[in-house]
């Protein structure tokens, strides 16, 4: 593994975790001393994105990643959130078992993902991503954003509760 600081092609791993569908090795180069982090993945199938106008182009992680990190700017998220974001929506492109995938349905899991993960990151997608031509659009997308909370809250309150025991609402999707 080639070091990102110095260029030296010797490293020792200091750490390992399993990440669902990779290994994350925290690394420390032998010359320089720099630490760094690579992921080990087992190759998949690669899947391919249908854009809007029928062409393929290989999925690119990278850019699901930078696309939601965009969107996520200042914005007060826990370290690693859009990380597991991203490898979730991996996950569910793959568990499809498709090897072509619109890029619609790309968009509507980042915009699932967001929604549950920051309010004013959705937005921030979605006027990209769905094109707001006006103020008004965007008013009406906030509108459904919130009127879907208030479903949401409501269906939470209407839930009997056992208080012996703390109940969380289903991560199914």
């Amino acid at each position: 593994m080639k070091c990102p600081f110095c260029g030296g092609t010797e490293s020792r791993v200091k750490d390992s975790r399993d990440i669902g569908d990779a290994i994350h090795r925290r690394r420390e180069c032998e010359q320089c001393k720099g630490r760094f982090s690579t992921y080990e993945r087992v190759e998949k199938f690669h899947l391919l994105v249908i854009k809007q106008d029928q062409r393929r182009e290989a999925f690119d992680r990278q850019k699901l990643y930078v696309g939601i990190r965009k969107a996520c700017e200042k914005r007060p998220l826990p370290a690693g959130e859009i990380e597991k974001a991203v490898e979730e929506i991996e996950q569910e492109l793959y568990r499809f078992g498709r090897q072509e995938i619109p890029s619609s349905v790309i968009g509507e899991l980042v915009m699932d993902h967001l929604r549950r993960m920051d309010k004013i990151a959705y937005i921030r997608f979605a006027s990209v991503y769905r094109s707001f031509g006006d103020v008004e659009t965007m008013f009406e997308e906030i509108q459904k954003l919130l009127n879907r909370e208030k479903l949401d809250a409501s269906d939470l309150n209407q839930v009997p509760r056992d208080d012996s025991q703390e109940t969380f609402p289903s991560d199914d999707f």
